[in-house]
């Protein structure tokens, strides 16, 4: 399984995920579709369908544009909301994509109809991924828009129980900000202080920060440590 990251917009990023043996490929909050399709035809990929986390339209308002370009491509997602949908999706639900597992995770907070993906492969020395959108972040989480600080609680409590090498693919670059904020509220912590130097100095050369893991994320994100 590899991922392509992809910056697009102010501080969004939309992801490619490549089943390698197969050469399927699934995309997750599309927001600019011919960017996209450029990385699809540049690495040989067949796209199937889309992962939507949410309805907001800088994840979202690629997906018209995509459907008429790909006719026949899955638009998944868990709210009726998100543009082009083709099928919604239920909490716990899994699908299949070559050898890549998906399971889907209803986590409400930001939006009432969020969804995360959880994707892996059986008998793969690679760790599993997490697409969290504007659930979980890097040092962070996404502001309750549309539920309550309890639900956004509850979710990224959920999404806690997952692997600690598990890879964290979010939906913004946000990661000094939050860091910031964790740095308030956490002064003493040495992980907070070390992820903030390392981040600035990605800041500077103008690299992602994605991916984190859930491992390192319990050491510095304050709303994963509030035990």
């Amino acid at each position: 399984m590899k991922v392509k990251v992809i910056p697009v917009l102010e501080d969004n990023y939309m992801y490619l995920v490549i089943e390698e043996i197969t050469r399927e490929a699934v995309a997750v909050d599309v927001a600019v579709p011919k960017r996209l399709l450029e990385i699809v035809g540049r690495e040989g990929v067949s796209l199937t369908a889309v992962l939507t986390t949410h309805h907001h339209w800088d994840h979202a308002r690629g997906n018209p544009e995509l459907a008429r370009l790909r006719p026949g491509l899955a638009v998944l997602g868990a709210d009726e909301r998100i543009f082009s949908l083709t099928r919604r999706l239920a909490h716990g639900e899994e699908l299949r994509f070559g050898a890549i597992h998906v399971r889907c995770l209803l986590t409400p907070g930001h939006t009432s109809g969020h969804m995360s993906y959880f994707l892996w492969e059986d008998d793969c020395p690679d760790p599993p991924a997490l697409f969290s959108g504007d659930a979980l972040s890097v040092a962070g989480c996404g502001s309750c828009l549309e539920g309550s600080a309890q639900q956004m609680y509850q979710s990224l409590a959920e999404l806690g129980t997952l692997p600690p090498e598990t890879k964290v693919f979010c939906g913004h670059e946000h990661t000094l900000s939050n860091l910031e904020f964790a740095q308030k509220v956490e002064p003493c912590n040495d992980h907070v202080r070390a992820k903030l130097s390392w981040a600035k100095k990605r800041d500077e050369d103008d690299v992602p920060t994605v991916p984190s893991t859930l491992g390192e994320e319990r050491l510095y994100n304050p709303f994963l440590r509030v035990a």
